[in-house]
C-alpha cells in the first residue's frame, strides 16, 4: 500500500470512532469494519486498527462502569470525563497518524492482540 493511502486510512481508522456518536456501537464497528478490510494490505493499518478498536472498547467499558455510579451521582462526572477523554484522544491520534507517526492511546486496555 502506497504510504500516503496507508496514512489516510489510519487517520480514517481513528477518526471513525465519531461514528458511535451517531449510530449505536458505531465506535466499534467502523473502526473494525475497517481494520477488517485493510488489516492484510498494511502493516501500519493492522497495528493501528487494533489499536483503535481497542481504545474504543476500553472507552465502552468504561462507560458502562459510569452506569451504575450514576446512581451515586458519581457516574455522571466520570461518564462525562470519559466523553471528553474520548474525544481528544481520538483527534490528537488522528493528527499524529496523518503525521505518520504510530499513536498509542493511553488509558487503553488491550483486548485484541
Amino acid at each position: 500500500m502506497d504510504p500516503r493511502d496507508e496514512r489516510q486510512w489510519v487517520t480514517f481508522l481513528h477518526l471513525s470512532g465519531f461514528a458511535g456518536y451517531l449510530i449505536p456501537f458505531g465506535s466499534i464497528i467502523a473502526p473494525l469494519v475497517m481494520w477488517l478490510l485493510k488489516r492484510d494490505q498494511s502493516a501500519l493499518v493492522d497495528d493501528q486498527g487494533k489499536e483503535s478498536l481497542n481504545f474504543h472498547l476500553s472507552m465502552l467499558l468504561f462507560y458502562l462502569i459510569s452506569i451504575p455510579l450514576m446512581f451515586v451521582f458519581v457516574g455522571f462526572f466520570t461518564a462525562i470525563a470519559v466523553l471528553i477523554v474520548e474525544i481528544v484522544f481520538m483527534v490528537i491520534a488522528a493528527v499524529k497518524s496523518n503525521e505518520g507517526e504510530v499513536y498509542r492511546y493511553p488509558v487503553t486496555i488491550r483486548f485484541v492482540s
